[in-house]
């Protein structure tokens, strides 16, 4: 009897086992599924309000582990400048997200979130990263090659943080360098910023081969989602005014403008930002015809994210409309980074009323779920320490120097071509320093560097100042003397072999450092008149973009574009010093007078100061040593050898 019982009872825990077992397996939680079975299982499952959460992107200002929860939020963002706390460490970034994310996986459905983080030149809003040269310096390195082993740093860098998405690359095409965020593009050639949209598959991997092109694609645990961004046509706004109104016909649109997105799109880049900026009067993020038609369904890209207050003027003045227009439009993802209840009402009632139909929303949050599941966020959403000591490694730092050294435009050298001033020698009895950007970090890494404008000074992270590295190159006989700003008499009552004036720009970001005059910050034309006239120098140009130096040409020896070369300032004096050779051509036309403006390559009034694709070039001093001891002056080893050689001939003909 008691056998028979507990038979019995085994059968029904066998049942109820069977039972729970299938009542908890669900096709979307599980890997062996295909991805698009698992993508329509989780939608299947999900309510109106997880949809619409899963279209919301915050900032972590207001990201709470209960606002994760309840409201089903997809994304959070790091803005410039937003970190867990001052000089936080990659660990303090790791356990901030993972904060998020336990907020997220105890909802509902358990959607992992995905964390977005501008990482524009490097993991730039981090303490202690690798700042590499901004894009407009990349360009001028023509190394596609090089930008990809950058996009592999910068995603070790930003994974060591445990944060898998970046708003990068920009592949805006800049036609103006008056825009506030030239510096953020390669070139104003669509051509080479095709080329370094290579930069995707250093951030993301490259999928094997044989694998689907055009879909998106990372890599594993030390890759991230890279976003290509603005979409389209940001670059060639009227006057170089930051999200203002580019005005082009559609066949120079997509032949300057749009290139480079095809090739993201080919090469897997997971998501696209939408441009604040307009296209012939219609605002890109209410431009149905350029996002749904032509993105998604002539390039056949995945995922639109971007932000939509801006589509009235002034901003948010009718966010309704803003709202259902960016949606229809096609934007999947909204950047909302403190006031998504209202967005999250606002869509809601449109879609109950059905003003936008459910469609548009499922359609929205597949296109999401496609990203987390190719990132491995549902098989991998915590992150751990592993990779911590990867933030501003050494290895790194060098692959930055590197960028810096192939990234110096030498635009002139010696006040004829007889007698080049660089390379200069390292060893000199005095030697001055001056500029404003000579000893300051924060002028030579630019905007986006820690804060979203940036920073002045050396205390806001780790890196070498063109100073710092001087100081460190020369010979250590040498004296180098530093002055911010010398007076004249100061310089002509010393004995200098040669000057390093060293200015340009402040750091500024997108609308604030629009500028219609495009000169540099005083003193620099006082310290370069006050020097230059006094003693040989060379003038080093710490700028995102050209800027107006044609007048004070005659009084320079030798001039060198640095751009905004980073947190590596030994890059520069490695090539000023000649351990290296000067390799950059201008990727931007560097104009006589602003009153030219826009000026590009091929346009009928071109008449530039340098032209693009200018650059000159020098041979490292051991080249240059070599070249001299064959050619010039007889070698000392070869004389010996030479001598060796006669002297054993000799004594053997004796």
């Amino acid at each position: 009897m008691w056998r028979v019982l507990v038979q019995l009872v085994s059968i029904v825990v066998l049942w109820w086992c069977i039972a729970v077992a299938e009542a908890e397996y669900v096709k979307y939680k599980d890997p062996k599924q295909p991805l698009n079975v698992r993508i329509s299982d989780l939608l299947s499952r999900m309510t109106l309000e997880e949809k619409i959460g899963q279209m919301v992107q915050i900032d972590r200002i207001v990201a709470t582990t209960e606002i994760m929860k309840n409201y089903s939020i997809g994304s959070v963002l790091s803005g410039g400048g937003s970190a867990p706390l001052p000089e936080a460490s990659a660990a303090d970034w790791v356990n901030m997200v993972n904060m998020l994310q336990k907020g997220s996986l105890s909802s509902r459905l358990g959607i992992p979130l995905i964390y977005g983080i501008d990482a524009v030149h490097g993991h730039n809003n981090v303490y202690n990263a690798t700042i590499f040269p901004h894009n407009v310096g990349l360009g001028a390195t023509r190394d596609a090659e090089l930008v990809r082993r950058i996009g592999d740093a910068t995603a070790l860098e930003v994974r060591a943080t445990g944060i898998p998405y970046v708003f990068a690359p920009c592949i805006a095409v800049c036609r103006d360098p008056r825009w506030g965020r030239c510096y953020e593009s390669y070139s104003e050639d669509h051509k080479i910023v095709e080329e370094m949209t290579d930069i995707i598959l250093g951030l993301q991997g490259e999928a094997p081969n044989g694998s689907r092109k055009a879909v998106p694609y990372v890599g594993g645990k030390n890759k991230v989602a890279a976003c290509a961004k603005h979409f389209v046509g940001d670059g060639g706004t009227t006057k170089g005014i930051n999200e203002n109104n580019t005005v082009i016909d559609l066949h120079n649109l997509l032949s300057i403008h749009m290139p480079a997105y095809a090739d993201s799109i080919f090469k897997g880049v997971s998501t696209i930002m939408v441009s604040y900026s307009s296209w012939n009067g219609i605002k890109m993020h209410a431009n149905q015809y350029l996002v749904t038609r032509f993105l998604k369904e002539t390039l056949k890209f995945k995922v639109d994210w971007e932000g939509i207050d801006r589509i009235t003027s002034p901003p948010h003045s009718n966010y309704s409309y803003s709202v259902q227009a960016g949606i229809q439009a096609g934007i999947d993802m909204v950047m909302v980074p403190f006031n998504y209840i209202e967005f999250i009402d606002d869509l809601t009632y449109m879609v109950k009323h059905k003003i936008i139909p459910m469609e548009r929303i499922d359609d929205a949050v597949r296109r999401i779920l496609l990203v987390k599941f190719t990132v491995g966020l549902f098989e991998n959403p915590m992150s751990d320490l592993s990779l911590v000591n990867e933030l501003g490694k050494q290895e790194h730092r060098d692959l930055a120097s590197e960028a810096v050294r192939k990234s110096l435009v030498l635009l002139k050298n010696g006040k004829n071509a007889n007698d080049p001033l660089l390379p200069l020698p390292k060893k000199a009895s005095k030697i001055l320093v001056a500029g404003t950007h000579a000893d300051n970090l924060g002028y030579q890494c630019g905007g986006w560097t820690i804060n979203w404008q940036g920073f002045n000074g050396n205390n806001y992270t780790r890196g070498t100042t063109i100073l710092s590295a001087i100081t460190s190159t020369v010979d250590p006989s040498t004296k180098v003397v530093y002055r911010e700003n010398p007076d004249g008499d100061f310089v002509n009552s010393n004995s200098f072999a040669f000057a390093i004036v060293v200015v340009g720009e402040y750091p500024y970001a997108e609308s604030v450092g629009d500028s219609m005059n495009l000169t540099m910050v005083d003193p620099g034309t006082d310290v370069i008149s006050n020097v230059c006239k006094a003693v040989k120098c060379v003038v080093v140009i710490i700028s995102g973009r050209p800027i107006v130096i044609e007048p004070y040409m005659t009084l320079i020896d030798a001039l060198v574009a640095a751009w905004l070369p980073g947190t590596e300032g030994q890059g520069l004096t490695d090539v000023l010093f000649g351990d290296y050779g000067f390799s950059g051509k201008l990727s931007r036309t560097w104009f006589k007078s602003v009153d030219q403006l826009p000026m590009n390559v091929g346009d009928s009034h071109y008449d530039p100061l340098f032209p693009f694709g200018f650059g000159l070039t020098t041979e490292t001093v051991m080249a240059r040593s070599t070249s001299s001891g064959v050619e010039g002056r007889p070698n000392i080893f070869i004389i010996a050898a030479l001598a060796f050689i006669s002297l054993c001939l000799g004594t053997a003909l004796d």
